[in-house]
């Protein structure tokens, strides 16, 4: 047996309910897309904050006498793993070496 056909108009209408279904999810999944970039327009500001803050801090070691440019390659090595740590060691002494530096 054959199915009964929709009529003209109720066919329009299960396009109508697919359509607005449609622009709500739509509507919902650019609400999300907003709200996600603003939180990262949020963290750029505050990583910005921190960015100056660190930079002041530099500047007032730098007042104090020290050496701000030592003072990163000391935090930069603290960051490492021991063992990054001797492996660059290591290799930095034979370039050394290898240019008769040592």
């Amino acid at each position: 047996m054959a199915e009964p056909q929709a009529s003209g108009s109720e066919a329009v209408g299960s396009k109508q309910a697919s359509s607005s279904a449609a622009v709500g999810s739509k509507s919902a999944t650019d609400d999300r897309l907003r709200l996600l970039i603003e939180r990262i327009e949020r963290l750029e500001e505050e990583k910005k904050g921190i960015a100056d803050d660190i930079r002041d801090v530099y500047m007032e070691a730098k007042a104090a006498g020290y050496d701000p440019k030592i003072m990163r390659q000391i935090v930069r090595l603290r960051k490492m793993k021991p063992a990054d740590r001797s492996e660059q060691d290591m290799l930095l002494e034979t370039y050394k070496a290898a240019l008769g530096m040592a």
